[in-house]
């Protein structure tokens, strides 16, 4: 089989469908199972210690012998030690994020590395293609954990990017079925990454609470907070409703530090206090109603793609 989709090319994977690199939800046993699914697992840094990491890496190649991807947050005081870590266990993909690729993509590049960077907007999009990544996400409003403060939906910044941006466009934000995958495709992607839907896999590392919270999440339970600090998409709950009072308040970056604390994240996240935890997962919660594996997660959106593709061709005008 002649594989033509620009993605698949690159990673060298059977479908175009990428699991979102998720703190405290994206650790060896969820990405070696999207890798084996035909997709591309990854990793995600930004909850790990160095060593912590280390070990996912090593137990993710013991897993798959699939392709599968880091992903390292850019702005974490940690990142050189992390990075050499990436050249020492070779990884073959990086998907980088919050931060300036400018830093550490020819450095990647040099040590034969595939470079995927997170942006939000044209501007950063340009950016990062001049720094010459390999292709882009292109994350809208919708998405789970830290967010664009333009707040543009992925409906309106897929179009804009791709007109924009000449190597491949992943979409993600709000994508977790065949319907919004193809709908990413009509847009200009050439792949799509998929955050919640994968958070509430079986294999995902988050806890079973945070899986039950958001699999019984309704429309509207997620909001846009701290955006004067990082701007987050929080699932509601007392910290959210805390979060929301102090910026109704007029609440400072430095209010929102001191409100936040420390390991807020891990605390709702990983270890399951579904009341003062942070609870970072995006809009299409709302439509999650099941924990399954992440293998048949894959196949239900790559079937409903092709389902829905035929779908459209048959239309009539």
């Amino acid at each position: 089989m002649v594989i033509k989709n620009l993605i698949c090319k690159l990673f060298n994977i059977q479908y175009p469908i990428i699991q979102a690199g998720m703190v405290w939800c994206s650790g060896w046993r969820l990405a070696a199972a999207v890798s084996n699914a035909g997709g591309l697992g990854i990793i995600g840094a930004g909850s790990m210690y160095p060593e912590v990491l280390r070990t996912h890496i090593q137990k993710c190649k013991q897993t798959t012998s699939k392709p599968f991807a880091v992903n390292v947050p850019l702005l974490y005081p940690n990142v050189k030690e992390i990075i050499d870590i990436l050249v020492e266990e070779k990884v073959k993909i990086v998907f980088t994020s919050a931060g300036n690729p400018a830093t550490w993509t020819s450095f990647l590049k040099e040590h034969g590395m595939i470079v995927v960077h997170v942006i939000a907007n044209t501007k950063f999009a340009l950016k990062a293609q001049d720094c010459g990544i390999d292709a882009l996400v292109a994350e809208g409003f919708e998405a789970g954990g830290h967010n664009g403060r333009e707040e543009t939906t992925t409906l309106c910044l897929i179009p804009m990017i791709r007109a924009v941006v000449k190597i491949p466009v992943i979409a993600a934000g709000g994508i977790a079925s065949g319907k919004s995958m193809l709908a990413a495709f009509a847009l200009g992607a050439d792949a799509v990454q998929v955050g919640s839907a994968f958070a509430v896999a079986e294999e995902s590392s988050a806890h079973p609470n945070f899986k039950a919270k958001i699999i019984t999440s309704a429309e509207g339970d997620t909001k846009l907070r701290m955006k004067k600090l990082v701007p987050v998409r929080l699932l509601k709950n007392e910290f959210a409703d805390a979060v929301a009072q102090a910026e109704a308040e007029g609440a400072n970056a430095e209010k929102l530090v001191q409100l936040l604390g420390r390991a807020r994240a891990k605390l709702g996240m990983f270890e399951g206090d579904m009341i003062q935890g942070e609870l970072e997962i995006g809009q299409v919660s709302a439509m999650l109603n099941k924990i399954k594996p992440a293998a048949e997660i894959l196949n239900d959106i790559w079937n409903e793609f092709l389902q829905e593709k035929k779908n459209l061709e048959k239309l009539e005008f």
